[in-house]
């Protein structure tokens, strides 16, 4: 009667160690990666302007122009192999849901441009983060304004 007993124990012990793996696993898909912007766990996209590029929290890719085509990508093109995450610019897309956030890319890339560093949040790593809840269509309300505009062709 004990070895019964004990087999059930251990089937049971087993089971419920598979199933808290099985939990484990499926929390960690399509976390933030280390150099996101803290406290956007909810946000599905970041727009990086200095590489012209989009990561897919969900599936943790870059996606970025190259080729004549929208490439998705665990790595960064060559070009910005040694582009720094951690202290890069980094623009969190909360007012997207698709599975194409390229789909804005000609707005994203006027309204955060090479180089835009906007109005910094400031958090816990000094990370570089805006935070997106706009409307892609701003009709061009958020340019500088002032002498100190400069106009590029």
């Amino acid at each position: 009667m004990k070895i019964p007993k004990l087999f059930s124990l251990t089937v049971m012990l087993l089971l419920v160690g598979l199933t808290h793996a099985q939990v484990s696993v499926n929390v960690n898909i399509g976390a933030p990666p280390a150099w996101a912007p803290v406290g956007n766990a909810e946000a599905e996209y970041y727009y990086i302007p200095d590489v012209e590029a989009y990561y897919d929290v969900r599936q943790t890719q870059f996606i970025y122009y190259g080729n004549g085509r929208w490439i998705r990508s665990r790595n960064l093109p060559g070009q910005y192999r040694n582009y720094d995450l951690y202290r890069g610019y980094k623009v969190v897309l909360h007012d997207y849901h698709g599975s194409r956030p390229y789909n804005n890319f000609k707005n994203h890339k006027i309204k955060y441009y090479k180089g835009y560093k906007g109005k910094n949040k400031s958090n816990h790593s000094n990370r570089k983060v805006h935070v997106d809840k706009g409307h892609h269509n701003d009709g061009g309300h958020h340019k500088k304004k002032g002498k100190d505009q400069n106009h590029k062709n």
